[in-house]
């Protein structure tokens, strides 16, 4: 069931539906490579506001950062009828070894915020590549898995708020455009690229290459 949006949002207002405003713009944090991120506060401010101007550039609206019902309408468009994304599929995300969201660092239900999250970035990130298809090698990892793949026992996988994605375009492209989605964790690999929300998720600092 698509989100009810039941207001226009501009600058100045704040509620529960800025919240999820932030959550589904976060990926259109800035306009080139910058070390900052939407803040998920309830507070619809010059941030937010300049995040909402580049989706509605991104999906050829009105860029005049208020978001009325053909941004909400946009935004609906990139929701599943299960709350993930148009893209992205839940099982996507789980551990691989079967134990879907549990076992991490935080409860089941907090992972899937968070991996909920990581996807409406990762839908900003595949536009912004000219709607190339993203493969998921590895999201949420239990602590057993992440143990077994020697992963770092801090990782972001345990938390859902990391994915190393692969595509048809090199590790490097995809890593600069990422700079430009609010990701405050960027790895590089031969074949794939990392991607983490790393200072939302643990108040950690920026990692890029």
């Amino acid at each position: 069931m698509a989100y009810q949006w039941t207001r226009t949002l501009r600058n100045g207002m704040s509620g529960n539906d800025v919240r999820e405003l932030q959550i589904r713009v976060a990926g259109y944090a800035a306009a080139t490579s910058s070390r900052t991120h939407i803040t998920v506060d309830g507070q619809f401010g010059p941030a937010t506001e300049g995040a909402v101007r580049r989706f509605q550039a991104s999906y050829n609206l009105s860029a005049d950062g208020v978001a009325g019902p053909q941004t909400h309408t946009a935004l609906n468009n990139l929701e599943a009828a299960d709350g993930s994304t148009r893209h992205f599929n839940w099982s996507e995300f789980h551990s691989r070894d079967g134990s879907r969201f549990s076992g991490g660092a935080v409860s089941a239900t907090q992972v899937q915020e968070n991996v909920r999250r990581l996807m409406y970035k990762l839908e900003a990130k595949r536009r912004k590549l000219g709607n190339i298809p993203l493969t998921i090698n590895s999201g949420f990892r239990s602590r057993s898995h992440n143990s077994s793949v020697g992963g770092a026992s801090n990782s972001q996988h345990l938390y859902g708020s990391a994915a190393d994605v692969s595509s048809s375009t090199t590790p490097t492209r995809k890593a600069n455009t990422a700079r430009t989605c609010g990701f405050s964790g960027i790895i590089i690999y031969q074949t794939f690229t990392h991607v983490d929300s790393r200072a939302e998720t643990t108040g950690g600092g920026y990692y890029w290459p």
